[in-house]
């Protein structure tokens, strides 16, 4: 299945050199904290908060609009810590949601409005349906599928989600085009 183009304003997004776009109509909070590792989309409208801990994000990966990316934190008697969030590569986070969680690995893909709680753990190759409320400290494990509000076990996902999420991740940053209003 081919994807079809999707246009961008090449004056509201940023390119870098290894290749990540960066909308301007996003929040990126302590840019010095966040790390993206090439070939990945943040689309308008996204927070990304490097101001509380590290954020690393993979190869590949896309932030849609209007999602938000916040390390985790735990409450301890002497205050607050927040802790790092580590992304893996060929992760695709969809629009509306709300990620909090501790790790993600590679080849995850989170629909749509989703809650993902703080420290949760989605391993490689797993997936979450949209409208998901995964609860603070779940692990998801890879290969499976979650779903529901609670977040829990809805199916098995097939052995070759590694390949579908490379082919699809790349695929999209492909088919991710800028066009110039100035020339048009």
């Amino acid at each position: 299945m081919e994807l079809q183009d999707t246009y961008y304003n090449k004056a509201e997004y940023i390119e870098t050199a290894s290749g990540n776009k960066v909308s301007r109509l996003s929040v990126l909070c302590g840019s010095q904290n966040i790390v993206l590792n090439g070939k990945t989309i943040v689309q308008s409208d996204c927070i990304i908060r490097g101001d509380l801990a590290n954020v690393r994000i993979g190869r590949n990966c896309t932030v849609s609009t209007r999602s938000v990316i916040r390390p985790p934190f735990k409450k301890f008697s002497k205050g607050v810590a927040f802790f790092p969030i580590h992304i893996g590569d060929h992760v695709f986070i969809e629009e509306d949601c709300v990620v909090n969680a501790a790790q993600i690995g590679s080849y995850v893909h989170i629909g749509k409005n989703c809650v993902i709680g703080r420290r949760a753990i989605l391993k490689e190759c797993s997936a979450v349906a949209p409208n998901t409320v995964v609860p603070p400290d779940t692990v998801v494990p890879p290969f499976t599928l979650f779903g529901g509000n609670p977040g829990k076990y809805a199916d098995d996902l097939p052995e070759c989600t590694q390949a579908l999420m490379m082919d699809f991740t790349r695929n999209f940053y492909q088919h991710f085009l800028a066009i110039d209003p100035s020339k048009s």
